[in-house]
């Protein structure tokens, strides 16, 4: 190719591209905001202001929903400053209409944080904490609520005692309280709050979700001719402290009830873990043990009260854990004896006749042995939480005391089970079994098949199993316990 032709080919070049080079050169960038909605760009605006404003301008509806004078953008919208050739550039009104529908928008408000507390439920299973987070428009109503939940399980009088530091000095016998604390860990931040998230606007709204993990309305029960709390409670699988806290015109389980009352059956579920701990000393009966004699000039069925039994006091200092109302766990510090027991002296014929019964007369009230060294129940007999509680607790005799069989029988469960931990099941030939639970482990003394007679001793108090604190767990069941047999309360046999 000769130089003419190639110098016009380059001139041509040349003339076509220059006109777009110049017209780049010519543009000028331009500061605007990208707006991105869940990570992905939807167009350019020239003021972030603009956008915010008109938002707010539009949303009247939730302004009056909530009683608030100002909406914001969504919490999954950003805007970033962009330098930029680009014209197409949108309407604040094109950028609302794309977002109105896909992202809720938010206001002023507070995020708490309850943090997990993980559990132990009645049959020993783990219950994993659930960390969560409730949103108010104004944090007094938070502090308000929880108070109102503190005071369902503690009395105002004696928290304001505790935190007065006016509580009364123990002088004999007695209790205060040494510490209060929720046990979940809680943060509040001030925020914006999506407005499609639960909001509480009221303290007795958000007092009923803390306490009933909901805000639907409970359970109510019209009371009938000769019902008491006592009853109701039971047949409704709560306690009487359940029933007394969600009912609190009511101030005792002793309350008169009249037919056509309304009251409410809700099944508590707190949303956090009020701890009280306490110090008590008080003057605990101590049981007397019973010895039996053989008068072999009577006959079998012969029996006599030579020396009536005295039971004995002992003053005990216990150190008390409360949660959310429940005993947890109760620890002996020390005690002192103040009057020794007398033990009763029985005289039984030993002459047999010639006629053979069959079987035994069924235990009545004052015919059955205490299983402890300790009188102190921590956990009576009934529904708590909505599960079944088949046995009385009785804590504070301390670790590794004496457990007793309460009845004569024949060994028939000497093992360990999760839940009960190291326990002993005594079947006592008149359809009555009794369980001692919880105990320390290698410390049953008797194997299935031996046969205890009333008061000796079985094995040591522990906190094995599904236990939050040394004590034993005793039951007395008509029938097999778990296997067709029917839980009762222990303590209407003393």
């Amino acid at each position: 190719m000769n130089q003419k032709i190639k110098k016009i080919i380059i001139v041509l070049i040349l003339g076509i591209a220059l006109p777009f080079v110049t017209a780049a050169t010519n543009a000028t960038p331009q500061t605007l905001y990208r707006v991105y909605l869940k990570g992905e760009s939807i167009g350019l605006i020239k003021s972030r202001t603009q956008l915010e404003e008109y938002i707010d301008k539009k949303q009247d509806q939730i302004k009056e929903k909530f009683d608030v004078d100002k909406v914001y953008l969504p919490e999954d919208l950003d805007i970033v400053k962009e330098v930029t050739f680009d014209n197409d550039i949108s309407t604040v009104k094109e950028i609302y209409n794309k977002i109105k529908d896909i992202s809720p928008f938010t206001i002023k408000g507070y995020a708490i944080t309850i943090g997990a507390v993980d559990s132990q439920a009645a049959d020993g299973k783990k219950i994993k904490g659930k960390k969560q987070t409730i949103y108010v428009l104004d944090k007094q109503v938070f502090e308000d609520a929880v108070d109102n939940i503190v005071h369902s399980f503690i009395s105002e009088e004696d928290y304001e005692n505790y935190a007065n530091g006016t509580q009364e000095e123990i002088e004999e016998t007695g209790s205060i309280i040494e510490r209060i604390y929720i046990e979940n860990k809680i943060t509040i931040s001030r925020r914006n709050i999506p407005v499609d998230e639960t909001i509480y606007q009221d303290t007795d709204t958000l007092s009923q979700y803390l306490m009933f993990g909901t805000t639907k309305a409970q359970q109510k029960y019209t009371v009938q001719t000769g019902d008491t709390i006592e009853q109701i409670s039971f047949n409704n699988k709560i306690s009487t402290e359940e029933f007394l806290i969600a009912n609190p015109e009511f101030t005792s389980a002793n309350s008169l009830l009249y037919a056509g009352q309304e009251v409410t059956l809700g099944i508590l579920k707190p949303q956090f873990r009020v701890v009280e701990e306490d110090h008590v000393v008080l003057d605990e009966e101590t049981n007397y043990q019973t010895e039996t004699q053989y008068d072999n000039t009577k006959e079998v069925g012969y029996s006599e009260v030579k020396q009536a039994g005295v039971k004995g006091v002992t003053r005990v200092t216990q150190k008390v854990q409360k949660v959310n109302g429940e005993t947890i766990s109760v620890a002996r510090v020390s005690s002192e004896v103040l009057k020794e027991p007398i033990n009763e002296i029985v005289v039984k014929g030993g002459k047999k006749s010639s006629y053979y019964g069959y079987g035994e007369a069924v235990p009545t009230a004052g015919d059955w042995g205490w299983p402890a060294t300790c009188s102190s129940i921590s956990s009576p007999f009934g529904y708590r939480w909505g599960v079944l509680h088949d046995g009385t607790d009785i804590a504070g005799c301390g670790y590794g005391s004496n457990i007793f069989a309460a009845q004569s029988g024949t060994v028939v469960q000497s093992s360990y089970k999760y839940d009960n931990g190291e326990f002993i099941t005594i079947d006592h030939h008149n359809g009555y079994y009794s369980m001692y639970a919880h105990m320390i482990s290698g410390s049953r003394r008797v194997q299935v098949g031996d046969y205890v007679v009333k008061g000796q001793v079985i094995g040591s108090m522990g906190m094995t199993g599904a236990a939050t604190g040394v004590h034993l767990h005793f039951s007395i069941w008509r029938g097999f316990p778990y296997r067709g047999g029917r839980a009762l309360n222990a303590m209407s046999f003393y």
